[in-house]
C-alpha cells in the first residue's frame, strides 16, 4: 500500500515535468543547436529535439512506473508467514476493500514477492533518474562558457568561493549524482535477495531502507527538476559560429545525392572541399520527417504519455479508501 501510494505520487510529478518540457520543445523548437557524436561536431540539432527527446524518454519511463505499479498493486494479505493460515479468512474481501487490482494467491509465492517487488520498483525509478541524469549532464556541459548554450537565474547557481566570476550548476550537479546513485539501489536489492531461498529471512528487512530511500529521492529530484526546467533560457543563433559550418556537410551531401550524383561520389567531393576549406554551407535546415527538426511529433509523443499514464489509475483505491472511512 505504501509502494502503490508512493508511485502514484511520483507519476504525477513525472507527467508535470513532461508538461514543462514539452512546453520548452515547441516554444524552441526553431532554434538550432549543433548535434554531436563522441562530443565531435556532428549535425544540426534544435531545443526543439533537445527538450522533447527527454519528454519522450520520460514517456516510456511512465510506462515502467505503470508496469511497476501494477505489480504493486496487488493485495499479499493473508499469506502469513508465507504459508496461509487455518482461520477460513477472505482473501478476497481484503483485496476488494483495500481497493487492489488484483492478489498475489500463492501463499509461497506472495512471500516470494518481497524483494521482487522492490526490484520492480526500483527498476522503474533508475528507468526515471536515468532521464533525469542525461538531462543534468546535457545542461551542465551547456552552461559551460566553452558551449554557452543555456543559461540559469542566478537563484538557480552558486558562485566560487574564490573566483567571483563563477555561476555554478549546482542544481544538476546534484541532479546528477543523486541520479547515480538512484540507478544502483536494483543492483543492491538484487545483492540482498540473489541468495535467498523461498521463505521469509530477516536479511528482506534490509530492503525497506533503500526502498523508502529510492522514492524519497526520485521525488527531490523530479520536485528540483520542475523548478528549474522552466527557467531554463536558452541562446540564439548558435549556428552562426563560423566553427559549426561543418555541422552542415551532411546537408551538402544530401543535397548533391538528391540531384543526382551517387552517395560516394558526392561524400568525397564535400570531404575535398572540406579540407581545401572552400566549404561553404547552406545553414537553411529541410528535415520534414518524423521526429524530426521539422516535424517534432509533440502530439503524438503526447499521446504516448497519455496512454500510459492513464495506466496508473487511482480510482479505485480512492473510491475504496472512502468507503472505509464511511
Amino acid at each position: 500500500m505504501y509502494g502503490r501510494d508512493r508511485i502514484l505520487q511520483v507519476s504525477f510529478l513525472v507527467k508535470q515535468l513532461f508538461d514543462q518540457l514539452q512546453s520548452q520543445s515547441e516554444s524552441n523548437k526553431d532554434v538550432l543547436i549543433p548535434g554531436y557524436t563522441h562530443l565531435q561536431v556532428a549535425m544540426p540539432s534544435s531545443f526543439g529535439l533537445w527538450f522533447g527527446a527527454y519528454a519522450e524518454s520520460l514517456s516510456d519511463d511512465m510506462d515502467m512506473l505503470a508496469t511497476a505499479f501494477r505489480f504493486t498493486n496487488q493485495n499479499p494479505l493473508g499469506s502469513a508467514a508465507g504459508y496461509g493460515s487455518s482461520f477460513p479468512i477472505d482473501r478476497k474481501l481484503t483485496t476488494e476493500l483495500l481497493g487492489f487490482d488484483d492478489m498475489h494467491y500463492n501463499v509461497v509465492y506472495a512471500q516470494m514477492t518481497r524483494g521482487k517487488t522492490e526490484k520492480t520498483v526500483a527498476y522503474a525509478i533508475a528507468s526515471i533518474a536515468g532521464t533525469l541524469n542525461k538531462l543534468a549532464a546535457d545542461a551542465c556541459l551547456f552552461m559551460s562558457q566553452n558551449f554557452g548554450f543555456i543559461e540559469l537565474p542566478s537563484e538557480f547557481t552558486t558562485g566560487s568561493s574564490i573566483m567571483p566570476h563563477k555561476k555554478n550548476p549546482d542544481v544538476f550537479e546534484l541532479m546528477r549524482g543523486k541520479c547515480n546513485k538512484l540507478q544502483a539501489i536494483a543492483g543492491e536489492l538484487t545483492m540482498i535477495t540473489s541468495n535467498l531461498t523461498s521463505g521469509y529471512f530477516r536479511d528482506l528487512q534490509l530492503l525497506k531502507e533503500k526502498y523508502m530511500y529510492g522514492f524519497e529521492e526520485i521525488t527531490s529530484c523530479l520536485e528540483v527538476a520542475l523548478l528549474v526546467v522552466p527557467n531554463i533560457t536558452v541562446k540564439k543563433d548558435i549556428l552562426n559560429n563560423d566553427m559549426y559550418d561543418y555541422l552542415f556537410s551532411v546537408e551538402e551531401v544530401n543535397k548533391r545525392v538528391l540531384a543526382g550524383m551517387p552517395f560516394r561520389e558526392a561524400y568525397k567531393e564535400v570531404g575535398l572541399e572540406i579540407e581545401a576549406g572552400n566549404f561553404s554551407p547552406d545553414k537553411n535546415v529541410q528535415h520534414t520527417h518524423e521526429g524530426s527538426l521539422g516535424n517534432l511529433c509533440t502530439a503524438e509523443i503526447k499521446d504516448k504519455m497519455e496512454a500510459n499514464y492513464d495506466k496508473l489509475s487511482d480510482k479505485k483505491i480512492k473510491d475504496a479508501v472512502a468507503n472505509l472511512l464511511a
